[in-house]
């Protein structure tokens, strides 16, 4: 039978919770954190928007981090509260950046509060605690609150204090404006840049981010454009990429997950982003190795062999055709020792070694692909597109696509 928790004799009726109290609390945690986050949602339809988009991780264990700290600090009251506070003032900043008064996380922050009060009330029964113990538990969650409410309105007025938010849509509009990739007035990017005080530079550096990462704006360097609530998260950088700027990248983008696109003139930024969410999609599709940041410049050939996949099925078509009757063990064995020929131009015995046969079956080989593509291998032009289709399909075999 569940024993009678009292609280602690301090003279006061509201004293501190007993330290295993949080025994009591911690089992409970996780289902509790579910059941604030439907109410929550539910009251407040903005947050369900924002769980589902590309901040909804870091949004989900901030609130993790909130209760936790709650009942770390009942067992152990000196218990640290760095990253509890931290994740507070992010909020405060987010609800700055999104446009939004501090109403609506206070209002989600005490409706919380409540959830969580009637979990206690239900546990305690189970438990008989007693109404002291209550009211002590009362007392402590909504001044834990009035904590969490006052970190969280630190970082709001941190970043209206740096720009207000009517500067941050314009900012954005200003970012959507130079990647629409059509010609667009210079007269009309002007007059966003003077609202902004944001300098339009020469050349730009764009940044695809992988959902779900998230941004965290209040990280990117002053001059940076990003849109942290696009469904394609991204950033623009004036300028090129550099040390200090990758630094920047790594505190900026939490979760990991991007590609840095070539830097180039400011009015070709709409083909920088596109090659960096190419290359995202290579490395989903297998073709390019993941990695936490890659650069395009590392996969520009893959990147133009593999840029038009209906293309490349009418060139293997053509540049193929020669071998197209013939049975398809043969057919494989003939193409990728073709294949290995055009890459290494190497003897008999070391593209043996490569396909792991002796160099008489090599020279077989050889005798019958110049039997078969005849003119097409000698004629530099279209040995030239007979290498790039093998190179192209290779690279688009690591993905499991099809050849054909």
């Amino acid at each position: 039978m569940p024993r009678l928790i009292q609280p602690l004799d301090t003279g006061d009726p509201l004293g501190p919770l007993p330290q295993e109290f949080a025994a009591i609390m911690r089992p409970e945690l996780p289902s509790l954190i579910k059941e604030i986050g439907m109410e929550v949602t539910r009251a407040y339809p903005e947050y369900a928007r924002l769980l589902n988009g590309p901040n909804g991780t870091s949004i989900r264990l901030g609130v993790e981090q909130s209760l936790s700290s709650f009942v770390d600090l009942v067992a152990e009251p000196s218990s640290p509260t760095v990253l509890r506070d931290d994740m507070c003032r992010r909020f405060g900043r987010f609800e700055a950046y999104e446009g939004r008064t501090m109403d609506a996380l206070q209002g989600a922050y005490r409706l919380g509060a409540r959830v969580a009060l009637r979990r206690a009330k239900k546990v305690g029964r189970s438990y008989n605690f007693s109404p002291a113990l209550m009211l002590s538990f009362a007392d402590a969650l909504f001044a834990y609150v009035d904590e969490l409410e006052s970190l969280s309105r630190e970082g709001y007025l941190e970043v209206q204090a740096q720009s207000d938010q009517q500067s941050e849509a314009v900012r954005r509009r200003l970012l959507h404006l130079i990647l629409t990739g059509r010609p667009v007035p210079r007269s009309a990017i002007a007059e966003l840049c003077e609202q902004t005080g944001w300098t339009l530079p020469e050349q730009v550096t764009l940044v695809a981010v992988r959902a779900p990462s998230g941004l965290d704006r209040i990280s990117a360097d002053p001059d940076v454009l990003i849109d942290p609530a696009d469904p394609q998260p991204h950033l623009l950088i004036p300028g090129p990429m550099n040390d200090a700027r990758r630094e920047m990248l790594d505190r900026t983008i939490t979760g990991g997950g991007a590609a840095i696109g070539l830097t180039v003139p400011t009015a070709l930024a709409a083909d920088s982003i596109r090659w960096a969410r190419r290359v995202l999609e290579l490395v989903d599709a297998g073709v390019i190795d993941d990695a936490p940041v890659i650069l395009c410049e590392d996969h520009l050939i893959t990147l133009w062999l593999l840029s038009d996949p209906a293309l490349l099925d009418q060139l293997a078509e053509r540049e193929l055709a020669a071998v197209s009757g013939i049975s398809a063990t043969r057919r494989e064995r003939l193409v990728e020792t073709l294949r290995i020929w055009l890459d290494t131009r190497g003897t008999a015995a070391q593209m043996g070694e490569l396909l792991d046969v002796h160099p008489q079956t090599v020279r077989y080989r050889m005798r019958s692909l110049e039997a078969i593509f005849g003119d097409q291998l000698t004629d530099p032009e279209s040995r030239f597109s007979t290498e790039a289709v093998l190179r192209a399909l290779q690279l688009r075999a690591r993905s499991g696509q099809s050849l054909n």
